[in-house]
């Protein structure tokens, strides 16, 4: 469950940049504030529990990931109170804990194997209190969302030292295979010694597999939505966003 791009000290510190937030974020940040306990897996440099704590959240706030230099990121601006754990839940287990699990940022889909994603799950419902919802989102298959992942597709972003760096994506082979996709990242930046490349998998689920992987896990689904907007899942839909609760 890591991306392995950002397990680099130097690459971690220009994921906000290159990811910066959206109405993703906000959709979480919103869930996030009614919740008196959360806990955030793959939180990356935590910016979704740090801006909750700034606004004056006063549960318990739980970022687990398995990057060190990520969390290295989130604890350079952390705010009181904010727990922060290296790992990730095949090590770390929790028993009915919290109010609220999510894992944002498209984090599922970095579980590539059957079984990470079934050990995934079952650490999620040990780790829902009652009434509690697990919150997450994977891009839809059907949208092809790695056909715009191409070379000439240059992010042009600025590191913390005011070094121009240039990111591009290029997908290998024919795109998905196996249900996953397998691709690179390639970070540029003046006067790098050279290049950095960063080999990714992430695995796609259709709804019906996901939904199978969630109630094997004994989680129910409890409403999908198929953008940031809380639109209804459709065929073209970009994401599936599930919220899911533990089954009786």
């Amino acid at each position: 469950m890591v991306d392995h791009s950002f397990t680099d000290l130097t690459l971690a510190a220009l994921y906000d940049t290159l990811n910066p937030w959206g109405p993703g974020d906000d959709f979480y940040l919103g869930l996030v504030r009614e919740a008196r306990s959360v806990l955030d897996i793959g939180c990356g440099t935590g910016r979704l529990l740090r801006r909750a704590r700034t606004e004056g959240h006063r549960g318990r706030l739980m970022g687990l990931d398995p990057a060190a230099a990520m969390l290295v990121q989130a604890r350079q601006a952390q705010p009181d109170g904010v727990e922060w754990v290296l790992g990730d839940t095949r090590v770390r287990r929790w028993d009915g804990e919290f109010d609220l699990v999510v894992m944002t940022g498209h984090a599922f889909q970095e579980l590539v194997g059957d079984e990470e994603i079934r050990s995934c799950l079952r650490a999620v419902r040990a780790a829902l209190g009652a009434n509690g919802r697990f919150v997450f989102e994977t891009r839809n298959p059907a949208a092809r969302a790695w056909e715009r992942w191409t070379p000439d597709r240059v992010y042009d972003i600025t590191d913390a030292d005011g070094t121009p760096v240039r990111v591009r994506h290029e997908v290998q082979g024919d795109g998905l295979s196996g249900g996953r996709v397998r691709f690179t990242e390639t970070y540029e930046g003046d006067g790098w010694d050279a290049p950095r490349i960063s080999p990714s998998v992430l695995r796609f689920l259709d709804n019906d597999a996901l939904r199978d992987f969630l109630s094997d896990a004994g989680l129910n689904v409890v409403a999908q939505y198929g953008d940031w907007q809380r639109g209804p899942l459709t065929p073209a839909s970009p994401e599936i966003v599930t919220v899911a609760e533990r089954a009786l």
